[in-house]
This record gives structure tokens, sequence and C-alpha cells, in this order.
């Protein structure tokens, strides 16, 4: 089960937290794997752990809100690789900051980012899978999403992100099922990553998040990455249009 041989896989924001772990596990399945990031040194860090396991990838420097670099990068990835079967929209931002204190620019470098950015590249990632008639996308959206999601305060701009990657999900599911093409989405919760870790949340805060927390704990990258290693999976076949939240219980209690 699992089985992604001779899939092209692309993983954005793929040099730390849990898009490495991502880049890993779908590496670790027989895919090989794009790996894309603003930092192109650590990115190539990441490429060199799959080597040394066996797999095959490639690092490239990505700004995903700019659609001119999207476009040039999905360019050498193509060439590179001959063709693209799995999108991983993994990267995103976290500033956290008082409603009231947010700037316009603050506002549009969020949306940028984390919700102009993964549409960006599903556009382009969906224009080459459709020539195979099969794909996959998969959103990293978050528990911090609206409606059955939670609320963080300091965070109005990036909910508002990541609640739009659930709309945008649903949407674009739709309209590219006809093609092949499995869109779905993933709402991590409290997760062990240089984010959350950047956060310096207070121990208060922290002892209160996890009493919400059924499993009482983080949750690691792995746990994440495990989700997406299905959803990119033919396992996954019949799953498009959903957002599953990993969050060690954290919505239903």
């Amino acid at each position: 089960m699992f089985d992604l041989q001779n899939k092209i896989a692309l993983v954005t924001g793929g040099r730390r937290g849990m898009g490495r772990t991502h880049a890993l596990a779908l590496a670790s399945q027989g895919a090989k794997v794009a790996v894309t990031d603003v930092d192109v040194n650590d990115c190539e860090g990441v490429v060199e752990e799959i080597k040394a396991k066996g797999g095959q990838a490639a690092c490239f420097k990505m700004d995903v809100s700019k659609k001119e670099e999207v476009e040039s990068v999905f360019d050498e990835i193509i060439g590179q690789f001959g063709r693209l079967d799995i999108l991983v929209n993994n990267a995103g931002i976290y500033i956290s900051k008082p409603a009231f204190e947010i700037t316009e620019e603050e506002w549009d470098r969020m949306m940028d980012v984390n919700l102009k950015g993964q549409f960006l590249c599903a556009q382009r990632a969906a224009k080459e899978m459709a020539n195979n008639k099969w794909g996959r996308i998969i959103n990293i959206a978050s528990v911090a999403s609206g409606q059955t999601g939670v609320g963080i305060a300091g965070g109005a701009h990036y909910t508002a992100s990541k609640g739009g990657i659930i709309g945008m999900t649903e949407t674009l599911a739709i309209e590219w099922a006809p093609l092949g093409i499995n869109v779905n989405a993933i709402g991590p919760g409290a997760i062990d990553t240089p984010m959350m870790q950047a956060a310096q949340l207070p121990k208060e805060a922290m002892d209160a998040m996890l009493a919400r927390i059924p499993l009482r704990r983080i949750g690691k990258p792995e746990e994440i990455s495990a989700m997406v290693v299905f959803l990119a999976s033919e396992e996954a076949s019949y799953i498009t249009g959903a957002t599953f939240y990993v969050d060690g219980g954290w919505l239903a209690a």
C-alpha cells in the first residue's frame, strides 16, 4: 500500500519542519521529489537526506507568492523530471500580531504566501497533471481555519488565510475532478515545528492548549506526513474536496 514508485512530487516550503518530513516521507515511498523553498541552502540539506537514503530529489529556490517565479521554477521541474503527479502546498508563514495592529502590508504578505501562493502552485500543477489525467494536490491548512476550527488570538490574518485554503480546496476539487485530479486539505493541530517554537508561547498558554487536546501532547511533523502520503497514494483515489484534521482530538474535545 501507499506505493509512490515513479511518481513525481513537489513540496513547497520544504527546507524544515513539516515540509522536510513531507519530502522525506514521499521519497521513502518511492517518489522522486522536487523540494522548493525561499532558502535554497537549507533546502539542499533535505535533498541530501533523501539521496543518502537512496532516493531521488532536487532543490529549487521558489517564492510561491510571485507568479513569474512559480512559472519559471515549474518549468525547471518539468524539464528535469518530465511531469508532475503530486503537489504538497506546504509553504506558509505565521507572524502573531493583535488585530488592531496588523498593517495592510502585513495582511497582504500573509495572504500572498499562505493563500495566493497555494493557488498559484495548484493552478500550474493542475495544468501539468491534466496531461496525464492523474494528480494529487494536498493543501496544508490548519485547525485555526474557522467554522469547526479554532480561533487564535493574534492570528486574524493567519486564520483568514487558512480558512481560505479550505474553501479553495473544495472548489478546485469540483472543477478538476473531471481531469483526474484529487484536491484535499490537511488541518494540522499543534505540531512541534520551528514555526511553533518561534511563537514562544508562555508556559501557561502551552499548558492551557495541551489541556484541550485529548492526547495531551504536541504532534510530530511525521504524523502529518503520514496523512500526506495517504492522500498522495492510489488508496485515496475516492477522496477529494475533503479536509483532514490531524490534531490529537483537539476539535473533538
